[in-house]
């Protein structure tokens, strides 16, 4: 039990601490739960974290079939980047709107929180290396091994740390809203502005062949050099 435990840690840890840094997908939910309400925000929360996980399961039982689809994790890049420049360009609208109320183009849609966040966690392809990256090293410690218990638990934990780091953003961004007057408005440039430089070196990594995916899609590649 003690070593499931560190398991379930480890994850959680990993995870809770990965999504702390200002990203697509937490900055969207922190949006969502602002311009919505929160539990639509959990909803989004819950569909990204939902595939994070199967993105997890298959980096650690398929990683080499995962390696080989360059051709599918390039436009999946490609689409993560878009949606990125349309973030960024919606946010901005809705800052220059006189109430700052107005929605990011993306979530001006009918489609469920659920499984919107579902989506835009399933063509974000750079959390594979991310994860794959941490379960060598968990797995060279010897901490994790290629047991089904393992697996489970360690998985579990990389939910509920995701969750509880998106929470930071969704709760954080409702009660700065609630505390400074027209803070709704200055986040929209605020977030719109985060779009924008992430869209930014997501583009220069991907045209300098320096991103995560083009490292893990061609590993093999740069070992031999």
């Amino acid at each position: 039990m003690p070593k499931l435990f560190r398991i379930f840690w480890w994850g959680l840890l990993i995870s809770f601490l990965g999504s702390l840094p200002l990203g697509t997908l937490n900055v969207a939910a922190m949006q969502i739960g602002i311009q919505e309400s929160i539990m639509n925000a959990l909803y989004f929360s819950f569909g990204s974290l939902l595939v994070e996980m199967i993105y997890v399961r298959i980096s650690l039982v398929g990683i080499d079939w995962v390696r080989k689809q360059k051709r599918l994790m390039k436009a999946m890049e490609w689409i993560t980047l878009l949606i990125i420049i349309a973030l960024a360009v919606g946010s901005f609208i809705a800052a220059t709107k006189d109430s700052g109320t107005a929605k990011n183009v993306i979530l001006q849609n009918n489609m469920h929180r659920f499984l919107l966040g579902m989506f835009m966690c399933a063509i974000n392809p750079v959390q594979i290396p991310f994860w794959f990256g941490w379960s060598t090293i968990l797995f060279t410690k010897k901490i994790l091994e290629p047991r089904q218990s393992h697996y489970n638990i360690y998985i579990i934990g990389i939910g509920l740390g995701t969750l509880a780091g998106n929470a930071v953003f969704i709760f954080g961004g409702k009660w700065l809203v609630q505390r400074i007057a027209n803070s709704q408005q200055y986040l929209n440039w605020v977030i719109g502005g985060i779009f924008a430089l992430t869209a930014i070196i997501q583009a220069i990594k991907m045209i300098r062949h320096k991103d995560a995916v083009h490292k893990f899609t061609h590993a093999d590649e740069h070992k031999k050099d």
